[in-house]
């Protein structure tokens, strides 16, 4: 029989607000004496934390995870080597060293403790039981295929046809000096606005990054000289999750692009169909509550 290994843990929170005490789980610390293991692990992204927190700055959210890490991944390679040792030897007291509990935004739980054979998996239970257990997925594809821009925007038409929406959608050319765009998705309610959806859903980071910069330098270029105003939304589609670094600086890239009214994330894509549909209601007068058509059962 395989002889169980004591260990402690810790669990780091990200407090949104201090007064009310709200809070999401980013990170878990585990160390098991006997065996002088230590592990850690914290959020690469802010997907989550920015579906509860809308008001999240991203960047400095992630900047500051970085910098978690760099302090837990010292403190991990002393532990290994054996060049530091703690009296009060639990994951708590080692992980305090690299994020001191004060009071700022991160603080660490009491530590718990357990007993397990495979520390490695004890170690994997811990960070999806209390990390990863509610994580926001990204849009599955079919069949493993890679999504198309039209695939990013088919849940779009879907919300809008549930709500008894019917955008009279049409094509809208617009021209600068030296170049054009056609905007298909487009419509007229005292000023144009279009809707282009674009799927980063893509193999690489530089694939990533290289739509993006194509769509920029296009926008860009077409605003150069044209005389006509009209509000472009962008609906972006995710990529897999080990790439959503690239997907964020792709979707930094495009907010900057000309014409770009707005850059929505498509787990954001409820808010776009709500205003597209304000919209619309405004424009044909109507006044009220929203409906949804469901089918029969």
């Amino acid at each position: 029989m395989t002889k169980k290994q004591a260990y402690s843990y810790t669990v780091l929170r990200y407090v949104h607000d201090v007064v009310s005490g709200e809070s999401l789980n980013v990170g878990v610390v585990m160390h098991a004496p006997a065996a002088g293991f230590l592990n850690y692990r914290t959020r690469k992204t802010a997907r989550r934390l920015k579906h509860v927190f809308p008001d999240l700055d991203r960047e400095a959210f992630i900047s500051t995870m970085k910098a978690v890490d760099r302090g837990l991944r010292a403190i991990a390679g002393q532990v290994q080597t054996g060049a530091l040792f703690d009296g009060d030897v639990n994951a708590g007291s080692y992980a305090r060293r690299a994020v001191p509990n004060d009071d700022s935004a991160l603080q660490w739980s009491p530590p718990g403790a357990g007993l397990a054979a495979d520390l490695d998996v004890a170690f994997e239970d811990l960070y999806k039981r209390y990390v990863a257990r509610y994580d926001v997925k990204s849009p599955k594809r079919r069949l493993g295929r890679r999504r198309s821009n039209a695939d990013v925007w088919k849940p779009v038409q879907t919300k809008l046809a549930q709500r008894g929406i019917d955008i009279p959608f049409e094509s809208k050319t617009v021209r600068g000096v030296e170049d054009e765009i056609e905007f298909k998705k487009a419509w007229k309610n005292g000023s144009w606005h279009a809707y282009e959806s674009i799927s980063l859903d893509l193999p690489g980071e530089d694939d990533i990054k290289d739509e993006a910069r194509k769509w920029r330098g296009h926008l860009d270029a077409v605003h150069d000289g044209a005389t006509e105003n009209i509000d472009v939304h962008l609906l972006l589609g995710r990529p897999d999750e080990s790439l959503m670094d690239a997907y964020h600086s792709a979707t930094a890239i495009l907010k900057k692009a000309s014409f770009a009214t707005e850059v929505v994330d498509e787990i954001e894509l409820d808010a776009l169909v709500e205003s597209i549909e304000k919209e619309y209601r405004n424009s044909m007068g109507i006044v009220g509550l929203s409906f949804q058509v469901r089918p029969r059962e």
